[in-house]
Formats: structure tokens, C-alpha cells, sequence
């Protein structure tokens, strides 16, 4: 967000705070969307920041976009490992009653390139272009069932229903209980403070109930032919087939949230970010062809996940600063999307950006986001079809917003529909 978007005592009162004492790792600023001014602080005062204290203990957040860069393309120093903490700010086996959860993400190589790549060619160019006039039926399905001239939620009838859709699709899923990803996606980066689930023992009971639910998907996957579900991909290549179930349940919650809540906060982002800009939406309703790079502008101005965590095997030098072996470094994207030195008026949402696709919002390295290619998809789809519908999504109340300082949510956003 902008400096002229929250009102001047904010402004003052985070000015004011002494530099060592910033914690950006508090779930309430992104809540409140008040974190892009710390961001703000940090990469012109101190882009390489140590906090000593906080609720997930000390690290180290890297804030500019070609630190980002060196930090997430070193897989040799900056470990990604469950054991050690894996990649969000919050240690992954440290949570109370966390289930003791393995995936590919959270992995080094060689495993993490074994796993990763038994499921990529669910999302190769081929399996995308075979796959494009199902999400474009659906798609239509979605938005010539919403009403016209009535406010409802675009998250709840839109952005969920079209990305849970997708995801049935790719895991085969049974389709009338589909809206089970949309929970257990939910659920997977909960804590009870979103409202979500009461306690981490009922978020532990709900991630059971979805291992047991797919460890039968499995079992029917695996005495079948091979196929090119995801679940069916897993069960039969030779890297995945005899992992232990708990690594089994950890990659699939990867995937669900990695093909659910990313893509549906951008799809949400967008619309939110064409309001907030009216001159950008004039463009697209004068020029549909800038939809092609609109896409990779709102997921960069979306940023749907703020960071990923890496942990140091060595001492190491970044901007300046020692990073010491053990130490939390957190790569915030978010920040590193708004990074003026490295992108021309970072703070600016510009539908026709000449190099769109230069944002960090999919990560870089060995762990660059798989399924980019497919959100990207979903999102030229789903306004391809906006814009043969209606001449304006309006957004007619304020966004309601998750509390999480990784997924950047939007949990709410009331619309309106305007015909062509």
C-alpha cells in the first residue's frame, strides 16, 4: 500500500518506531494491510533486518528484490529443510499438536527434485491446453449464475468456487464434495486467532480426517492404471509411490494450498486492485488485449504469499550484514514487489507493464512455484469472461482480510455487477 492510503498519525506513529524494535512478522499488520509502510522502513533504512524478539523468535527479514533473489537462487547455503524449520517464518513441527509433516517444499535436493518432479507434468504446457476448455466452461458456469445489480461476496461465488474447481479437476476429486479442498486448505495455514479453527487439536483432528480421506483416494489410485491425476502420478512413479503416508499427506496439503489459496487471493486482489485504480480498468474495458499482461501485474501486486523462510548452513554475507549458520532468514516478497530500485513505480498497479512477469511472487531457484503457469491460466480466463459479461465488478465495501503474516488473503470482498 502508499504512504496516501492510511491516514497520517499511522504514518507518524510507525515513523517514530525506533528500526531495531520493527517486528513485521505480527499476522494484525497484514490484517489491517498497514505492512507495506514497515516494508516501506525497512528497505530504504535497513534492508537486511534483524529482530531479535519476536512471537516466532528472531530472523532475519531480507526486503529487497535482488537480495530476495541471491537468497532464494542459493539452495547450497539457504536450506529449505522441515528439519530445520522449513520455509515459513513459523517453524513447521513447532506449532502445539502440529502433525509432523513432510513435503517437497520443505525439502533439499536430490529428494525435493525426485518428488517434484513425479507431479510437474500435471502442469506441463500440454496437460495446460487440454486442461484450458474445461476451466473456461466452468469459468462461464461461475458467472452467468451471479446476480446482476446485487451485492454478494465475490470471494465466496468466484474466486473459491473457480479455483476449487480446478484443483477437483487436477486430483480427480469426488466433484460434489469438492468445497473439502477449499476447508482443508483453509485449515492447513490456520491458527485459532483467524477464526478459522477453534484450537490447533481441532485443526490437528480436521487434517486427519483429510490424510484418511485421501489415503483411500490412494489406495483406489494405486490399483488402477496410471492416469494424469495428481493423486494417481504419486501412487505410481517410483520417487513417490513408497513414501511414508505422513510425507504422502504433506505434499498433497502442499499442493492444495499451493493450487487453492494462491490463485484465489489473486483473483480476488484483482478486481480489488482495478477499483482502487480507475484509470487501470478504464484501459482494460478500451483494450482486452491487456489482459495478457494485467495477469502477471495482479499476482505481483497481489503477492498471495508475503514470504518464504529459508535457514542458513553457514555463515553468510547479505547486503552487508553476517548472517550466522542456524539463523531464520525470511525472503518477504511482498516487500520485494514494491522494490522502486529493481521495478519502475513498484507502488503503482499498471495493467500494461512492458515486463510484467519480472515480480518474485512465484519465487525463483529450485522451488519457483510449479503451478504458475496454471494460475496464470485461471486468472486470463476467469477476466476474459468478466469482461464479455460485465463492464464493471464493482466492489461496493471494504475488504475483509486474513490474519496470516504468509498467505496474503482476502476473506471478503462485496461486489456489485454491472452488465455490458
Amino acid at each position: 500500500m502508499s504512504v496516501e492510503t492510511v491516514e497520517l498519525d499511522t504514518v507518524e506513529k510507525i515513523a517514530a518506531i525506533p528500526i531495531e524494535q520493527i517486528d513485521v512478522s505480527r499476522p494484525n499488520l497484514f490484517q489491517k494491510d498497514t505492512i507495506g509502510l514497515f516494508f516501506d522502513r525497512l528497505r530504504k533504512e535497513d534492508p537486511v533486518h534483524y529482530c531479535r524478539e519476536s512471537n516466532v523468535g528472531p530472523y532475519w527479514s531480507v526486503t529487497k528484490f535482488n537480495d530476495i533473489m541471491a537468497v532464494d537462487t542459493n539452495h547450497k547455503v539457504f536450506s529449505s529443510e522441515a528439519k530445520l524449520g522449513g520455509i515459513a517464518i513459523q517453524d513447521m513441527h513447532s506449532v502445539e499438536g502440529a502433525l509432523e509433516l513432510e513435503m517437497f517444499i520443505a525439502m533439499d535436493p536430490p529428494k525435493h527434485d525426485q518428488q517434484r518432479k513425479a507431479v510437474t507434468s500435471s502442469v506441463a504446457p500440454s496437460n495446460l491446453r487440454l486442461l484450458e476448455p474445461t476451466i473456461r466452461e466452468r469459468a462461464c458456469e461461475i458467472l452467468d449464475d451471479l446476480p446482476i445489480g446485487e451485492d454478494f461476496d465475490w470471494v465466496d461465488k468466484v474466486s473459491i468456487e473457480l479455483t476449487t474447481m480446478t484443483l477437483a479437476t487436477l486430483f480427480d476429486f469426488p466433484w460434489e464434495e469438492r468445497r473439502k479442498l477449499t476447508r482443508w486448505s483453509d485449515i492447513a495455514t490456520a491458527a485459532p486467532e483467524t477464526g478459522i479453527v477453534e484450537s490447533y487439536q481441532a485443526r490437528r483432528e480436521e487434517l486427519i480426517e483429510c490424510a484418511m480421506y485421501f489415503k483411500e483416494l490412494w489406495e483406489q489410485r494405486i490399483k488402477q492404471e496410471p492416469k494424469n491425476d495428481l493423486i494417481s502420478m504419486m501412487a505410481h512413479s517410483p520417487a513417490t509411490r513408497e513414501m511414508p503416508f505422513m510425507e504422502f499427506l504433506g505434499n498433497l496439503l502442499l499442493l492444495i494450498v499451493g493450487g487453492n489459496d494462491t490463485t484465489r487471493n489473486s483473483i480476488s486482489g484483482g478486481v480489488l486492485a482495478l477499483n482502487q485504480n480507475p484509470d487501470e480498468y478504464r484501459k482494460l474495458n478500451d483494450d482486452t488485449s491487456l489482459i495478457t499482461s494485467m495477469v502477471p501485474e495482479i499476482i505481483r501486486w497481489q503477492t498471495p504469499l508475503t514470504h518464504m523462510r529459508r535457514t542458513a548452513l553457514q555463515d553468510w554475507d547479505i547486503g552487508g550484514k553476517q548472517i550466522k549458520e542456524g539463523d531464520k532468514v525470511v525472503m518477504w516478497y511482498l516487500s520485494g514487489n514494491r522494490d522502486d530500485t529493481v521495478i519502475d513505480k513498484a507502488d503503482q498497479f499498471i495493467i500494461d507493464r512492458s515486463n510484467p512477469r519480472h515480480h518474485l511472487s512465484f519465487g525463483f531457484g529450485i522451488h519457483r512455484c510449479m503451478g504458475n503457469r496454471l494460475a496464470e491460466l485461471q486468472l486470463r480466463i476467469i477476466w476474459e469472461e468478466i469482461h464479455k459479461r460485465f463492464v464493471k465488478v464493482e466492489v461496493v465495501d471494504q475488504p475483509e482480510r486474513l490474519f496470516s503474516n504468509l498467505v496474503r488473503g482476502i476473506t471478503k470482498l462485496p461486489v456489485r455487477l454491472h452488465a455490458r
